[in-house]
């Protein structure tokens, strides 16, 4: 179920009303056992088989958070620990991972020339399976670094795992922030709602106007039967690095105004990256559930700063890393993970005072060409792509305008009108977001601009692709 579909869109109005009915005329568990069905519903209708995993995950940490609290040996809470993460990591490594590193040993094995093959399954990597496995992992780890008390109220922590608006791309919530919410008993908010709903709106038009209509473009460039050219592939960088933030950020736009109309908190994922002045606050401007994540849960653990240069500059890459091979199993996530790590430390080793004026620009150039690898279909694309960044007799504009004259001259001239407006927003709200930048509005302002806005997701959305975001294959 996506959320710009008709399906989400009558399954939230029945949940929005059902949710409050219950929560004002029952006791909290109905609200939060009605809460986990609809959530399986939602996620159960991509495929109902893999709810299975949920609710494995969901079992298995609810009763070792249990265990943690009685365990007094370290030994003992040790040993639950471990049992968490290789019942979540295990998981999670098979269905996403498995066929990477056979492909990558049968490859290892033809390199030195032994006619060893081994063979792969046909794995159908589970939507969201990412998210909900870090989000229930840190909760057991939590626990066991007695930052957290575990909940005994299973249906408080299943709500928590499966919570729909944000289940399948997140934010990845702690259990600190997140679980005591589903505890309490909620007062509907008017206030709360019209919030929730400008949000929604904000997410939709990032989604719809911005994402899929720059996403045909990209998937037109990077089609491994299109002819690769050094200005095509520069502009179809740039044409996704605008898609998958938008594609990315909507959703969480979407996710966290869902989320208020419930009554329910979300951390703030997005904090308008493409104006760092560094790498370092870029990585604290984007994606910031999962950056953090990484921060708590490998960085630190893995020695952080605390040990000698050289330490430290590993435990940054291996981070990097790690984090790229997050994003799926093929070696060019490993790149664009590294790229990052390696711009970083370069950075660290600058030290020099960055200025928003003259480094903004040069961050978001290298911040765009790094998604060459992302995009790549593999490491062969990636090297054909890459090489031809640097033939420069390969820069003709006839492809790109071929490209752009299939798309609509028009419809692509009033995108970048519209990216223009969307990209000063941006600007003007850095420390906010857009429902605080709106509320500084006079009433006549805001209004205009909800229309202005229903009606470029009316006039310029793109409603003939299919919907999916883009981190739903992560």
């Amino acid at each position: 179920m996506i959320f710009n579909s008709v399906t989400f869109l009558i399954f939230f109005i029945l949940f929005f009303q059902f949710y409050w009915l219950i929560n004002n005329k029952l006791p909290i568990s109905y609200r939060n056992i009605f809460t986990i069905l609809s959530s399986y519903l939602f996620y159960g209708w991509w495929d109902w088989r893999f709810l299975s995993l949920i609710i494995i995950s969901s079992s298995a940490d609810y009763f070792i958070g249990l265990g943690l609290a009685r365990a007094q040996k370290k030994n003992g809470r040790k040993m639950l620990l471990i049992l968490s993460i290789v019942v979540n990591l295990g998981i999670l490594g098979f269905f996403k991972y498995f066929n990477f590193f056979i492909e990558s040993l049968n490859e290892f094995m033809h390199f030195f020339s032994l006619s060893v093959d081994v063979n792969t399954l046909k794995i159908i990597l589970p939507v969201g399976i990412s998210f909900y496995t870090f989000q229930t992992l840190s909760y057991t780890i939590d626990i066991y670094k007695r930052k957290i008390e575990p909940t005994r109220n299973i249906f408080s922590f299943f709500a928590f795992v499966s919570f729909f608006p944000q289940l399948v791309a997140g934010p990845i919530e702690r259990a600190s922030h997140l679980l005591h919410q589903f505890d309490a008993k909620k007062a509907f908010s008017y206030n709360h709602c019209v919030i929730g709903l400008r949000l929604i709106l904000w997410g939709l038009f990032k989604k719809i106007v911005i994402a899929d209509n720059f996403g045909i473009l990209v998937d037109t460039i990077f089609s491994s039967e299109h002819s690769i050219s050094g200005i095509t592939t520069i502009a179809g960088s740039l044409f996704f690095a605008f898609q998958i933030y938008a594609d990315f950020s909507g959703y969480s736009d979407i996710a966290i105004g869902l989320s208020k109309m419930l009554g329910i908190d979300l951390m703030k994922n997005f904090k308008t990256p493409y104006f760092s002045a560094s790498f370092g606050e870029f990585w604290h401007r984007w994606h910031i559930s999962l950056s953090t994540w990484f921060r708590d849960y490998l960085y630190i653990p893995l020695g952080g700063n605390r040990g000698n240069k050289y330490r430290t500059n590993l435990n940054i890459l291996v981070t990097f890393l790690l984090s790229g091979l997050w994003h799926g199993a093929n070696i060019t996530f490993l790149i664009w993970g590294g790229l990052h790590g390696l711009a970083l430390l370069v950075e660290k080793q600058v030290r020099i005072k960055f200025n928003t004026l003259y480094f903004t620009p040069f961050v978001f150039i290298l911040v765009t060409l790094f998604w060459i690898p992302f995009r790549a279909e593999n490491f062969a694309h990636f090297i054909a792509l890459s090489k031809s960044v640097f033939q420069f007799g390969s820069f003709s504009f006839a492809s790109l305008c071929q490209i752009i004259s299939d798309f609509s001259i028009t419809r692509f001239f009033a995108l970048l009108f519209v990216l223009a407006g969307f990209l000063w927003i941006e600007y003007s709200f850095r420390s906010d977001d857009f429902n605080e930048w709106i509320l500084k509005k006079t009433r006549f302002t805001r209004f205009t601009i909800y229309y202005l806005i229903l009606a470029l997701i009316l006039i310029l959305g793109n409603f003939s692709v299919k919907p999916d975001f883009i981190y739903f294959q992560f």
